[in-house]
């Protein structure tokens, strides 16, 4: 049976997860609480209105210096398709992730108390955005959690042909100059493989967070 969470600030360890990944329900979503899931090695994932919890064995990673960076994606940079930025526009890029009609899933885990709550991360300087613009339109980016030399990245979005991709590949380089030595994927997708993410043991990615 899994754990029901209450106001208490705690997670049950991860090896208890079920075999998905799912660790516990319930609890709020505090600032406290959401550094506390990271740095354990869990994501909040919802049901509605209902936080879950997870934390999947195996995880999937990327590790910087294994990025790969297609040929067309080369010449839009060479191109300077699009401007990136850092952190401009927080709050709007998680509104467009938000947005983002997803196979599979009804509606969005991302609520309307996440989203505070994770502006409330961005200005203790926690959570930060990777924006790809042109001209005045935020047309892609992506957004995480930024402890120690851990990327935890969340979720992202595109509103033209390649905007998140490039705003990614702009986001792993720059986090690889401010030493990040891992950026957290959560789960597999096939999007990200191609840009060289690869799944890891559970045990290995808290030996990162250690």
């Amino acid at each position: 049976m899994l754990p029901v969470l209450t106001n208490k600030l705690w997670f049950p360890p991860v090896q208890d997860a079920l075999s998905d990944g799912l660790l516990a329900l319930g609890g709020d979503l505090s600032v406290d609480r959401l550094l506390l899931a990271y740095q354990s090695g869990i994501f909040p994932w919802f049901s509605e209105s209902t936080p879950l919890w997870w934390s999947p064995d195996p995880r999937f990673v990327l590790f910087p210096d294994k990025l790969k960076v297609s040929k067309s994606m080369q010449v839009l940079q060479k191109k300077q398709t699009f401007v990136t930025k850092v952190n401009s526009q927080f709050e709007q890029v998680m509104r467009h992730c938000q947005l983002v009609n997803r196979p599979g899933q009804d509606g969005t885990w991302i609520q309307e108390d996440l989203i505070q709550s994770f502006v409330q991360l961005h200005q203790m300087g926690w959570a930060h955005s990777y924006e790809a613009w042109q001209g005045n339109a935020l047309v892609g980016g992506l957004y995480g959690i930024k402890m120690g030399r851990v990327f935890f990245g969340e979720s992202m979005f595109s509103r033209v042909s390649n905007a998140s991709k490039y705003a990614f590949i702009a986001a792993v380089q720059q986090l690889a100059t401010e030493g990040i030595d891992l950026i957290d994927c959560q789960v597999y997708t096939e999007h990200l493989e191609s840009l060289g993410a690869e799944m890891i043991p559970r045990e290995r990615f808290l030996q990162y967070l250690d």
